[in-house]
């Protein structure tokens, strides 16, 4: 074999061999991620979501959110106080592990609960820069990871992986997730639309620790970087063990909710 030849095999191994270990590494610190925000059982908070438009002007939305921790998968509700035009408006979603999201919105004006169809879920959220698949929580096995670098970010020095969604319903083509490497929390996510043009950028802060163990960002906001808008998600009174069972997010009783 000529030495060129040699070469190219060596460089093509190489090649193989550092994506494998990108690979694993990405994974690797996915899970070490999920593993730290895992055994928190059930809590409760309340959102206030400002919808900032292109041209200046702000919408108000008041909000309270439920979560259980399930081993199927969390499963999360949503329900809207104010303004009074979406007042007893509920989101329902029921993450898989594997995938396959159920979601199911209740709508006070026609008094009627919607499932939302999977093709829909890549759509707006409220009218906001948030879409339904982002409201679902984020299964280590609906991605296929890769470490791309290390650099400084707002939580000091943070990994930066790259996750690219096995649902072909996604509305993200790939997304680039900043987590700092002491506490292991997202400080940033990029994501980009399925042509791979950056779409939406999330930044999260204002962490603060609950239970000794379980961080959670006071402030989500999410620009999207094609039109200009943005959404700010503002958390508070977080509420730990509070007894949530799984009657609570039955979609059959979203009407009933208050």
């Amino acid at each position: 074999m000529k030495a060129s030849s040699w070469l190219s095999l060596v460089l093509s191994l190489a090649a193989v061999v550092g994506t494998a270990r990108a690979d694993d590494r990405g994974l690797e610190i996915a899970t070490q991620a999920d593993r730290r925000d895992t055994g928190f059982g059930d809590f409760s908070a309340d959102l206030t979501m400002t919808l900032f438009g292109n041209r200046g002007e702000t919408n108000v939305r008041r909000m309270r959110a439920r979560v259980l921790e399930t081993e199927r998968g969390d499963k999360r509700l949503i329900l809207f106080d104010e303004p009074g035009d979406v007042r007893g408006t509920a989101v329902l979603t029921h993450t898989h592990a594997d995938g396959g999201d159920d979601q199911w919105i209740y709508l006070p004006s026609i008094k009627r609960v919607k499932r939302i169809a999977t093709g829909a879920k890549s759509g707006p959220f409220m009218g906001s820069e948030f879409a339904y698949e982002d409201l679902t929580a984020q299964e280590l096995a609906r991605y296929q990871y890769q470490y791309l670098r290390e650099e400084k970010c707002d939580g000091g020095q943070c990994y930066v992986i790259e996750r690219v969604p096995t649902d072909a319903q996604s509305g993200y083509r790939r997304q680039l997730v900043w987590i700092d490497g002491e506490e292991l929390r997202a400080w940033r996510v990029e994501y980009y639309d399925r042509k791979d043009a950056l779409l939406k950028v999330l930044t999260l802060g204002k962490y603060e620790l609950y239970k000794d163990r379980y961080w959670r960002a006071r402030t989500m906001t999410m620009e999207n970087v094609q039109t200009g808008k943005r959404t700010v998600l503002d958390w508070s009174n977080y509420v730990f063990g509070s007894g949530l069972t799984e009657a609570a997010f039955d979609p059959a009783r979203l009407s009933d909710l208050r």
